[in-house]
């Protein structure tokens, strides 16, 4: 995983978003008083969110208290750039962030996650707009929290089709959409959305486009009440959005999923899920060493398992570590849209989700009967449940089946030393 950035000055703006009333804004902090690195500002947050983790996914509510935190520790708006009032965060360093809260809070990472993969599809599309300008800088200056909305109707996880149009008059949109799944969609600030160009375009035929709060209504249509990532309050509504044209973002939304979307969800999910992994591993360990304790040294029956769950942790945070360098020398369109790099970063999700899931097994059954409950301080079931879901959201047998035509054009390395 990388390493920890230094503290960044924020700097000033007043900016209006969206098409209703200007709003001044002042972004906080002082270039004469930097701010702590981001590592610090994070264990901070996973801090309150491990406070609050148990009855969070007792109650299956959102994480108020961990997003409180991330927005008084201005990390939703890590990754804007520097003059925008940003800190101009890397992808790495989200990926650290979204890996130590992880380990605190399955979905607090998993909300932090989606955020900033939206985030990231913003700053490297949205640089050629003005409108996407002045978002840039609100979410910065009032550390917006964004959701998305990329599953709809009976279409599923399929992020290349949509149903619902755009439907343009005089420089205004309007949007319809029967969103199956929003996760935290009634505490966030905007929606990122796909949608088809327009009423008469092919359902491939896709844009994104922000909306704020103040664009839509939400009418619930479905709850959440799931096994797992309880505080994701992942509930299904039907969207009714208004804005304005420039509210599209500029690129084709093909290039924004090829380019940044698919490839920067995977990495930052991956480091959430591996997170929970490396949480349940430290519960393994410490069970494995109480137990040795009190048998004089005798190590008990499961800590093979132990050995197992930290191994296949150190083999999913060097697959996420490989898949951030691929992203990070894949530096322009030609490389990002190679089918390599787009097969390697689609099983990158499959594989970190495997193992993931293997590695929160084999700590559990490290701790026997004491993981299994859910009432000592060795249980590991919220973390299997959570993990869970990693290999169904955006199933990893659609992925495999997209990929299967790719993998007859990739043939097999030269060495062991080239990027696959």
């Amino acid at each position: 995983m990388s390493a920890s950035v230094s503290a960044r000055p924020a700097a000033k703006h007043s900016v209006s978003a969206g098409h209703g009333p200007a709003r001044n804004v002042l972004v906080a902090g002082n270039a004469s008083e930097p701010q702590e690195s981001l590592a610090v500002r994070a264990e901070r947050v996973a801090a309150v969110a491990a406070k609050h983790a148990v009855a969070v996914d007792h109650d299956s509510r959102v994480p108020a208290e961990a997003i409180a935190a991330a927005r008084a520790e201005r990390l939703f708006g890590a990754a804007i750039a520097r003059e925008l009032g940003g800190e101009g965060a890397t992808v790495g360093d989200i990926v650290d962030i979204c890996y130590t809260l992880g380990r605190a809070c399955a979905s607090t990472a998993m909300i932090f996650a989606m955020h900033q993969t939206k985030v990231a599809c913003i700053v490297r599309h949205g640089r050629g707009s003005i409108w996407h300008q002045r978002l840039m800088a609100h979410i910065a200056s009032e550390q917006l929290l964004l959701a998305s909305s990329t599953t709809e109707g009976d279409r599923g996880g399929d992020l290349r089709s949509s149903a619902a149009a755009i439907e343009g008059n005089d420089g205004r949109i309007r949007l319809e959409r029967m969103a199956t799944v929003i996760s935290y969609g009634e505490v966030a600030d905007g929606i990122v959305t796909t949608a088809r160009r327009s009423p008469d375009a092919a359902s491939g035929d896709q844009v994104l486009v922000v909306f704020l709060k103040n664009d839509y209504t939400l009418e619930r249509q479905s709850g959440w009440d799931a096994l797992g990532m309880r505080g994701t309050a992942s509930s299904g509504f039907k969207l009714i959005a208004n804005g304005v044209s420039e509210q599209v973002l500029p690129a084709g939304y093909d290039e924004i999923l090829a380019h940044t979307m698919m490839p920067v969800a995977h990495l930052v999910w991956s480091a959430a899920w591996a997170g929970i992994a490396a949480a349940a591993v430290d519960r393994a360990r410490a069970f494995v060493r109480k137990a040795t304790h009190r048998a004089d040294a005798t190590m008990p029956p499961g800590a093979g398992h132990l050995t197992r769950a930290g191994a296949s942790l150190r083999t999913l945070r060097s697959v996420i570590a490989g898949g951030l360098q691929r992203f990070e020398l894949a530096a322009d369109p030609v490389a990002l849209e190679a089918v390599e790099f787009q097969t390697g970063m689609n099983l990158l999700k499959v594989q970190a989700s495997e193992l993931a899931v293997a590695t929160v097994l084999s700590a559990m059954q490290a701790c026997g009967l004491s993981g299994y409950r859910n009432d000592g301080d060795f249980s590991v079931g919220r973390h299997l449940r959570d993990v869970l879901s990693s290999p169904i959201m955006i199933s990893n047998d659609r992925i495999i089946a997209n990929v299967g035509m790719a993998s007859l054009l990739c043939g097999a390395p030269a060495s062991l030393r080239e990027q696959t």
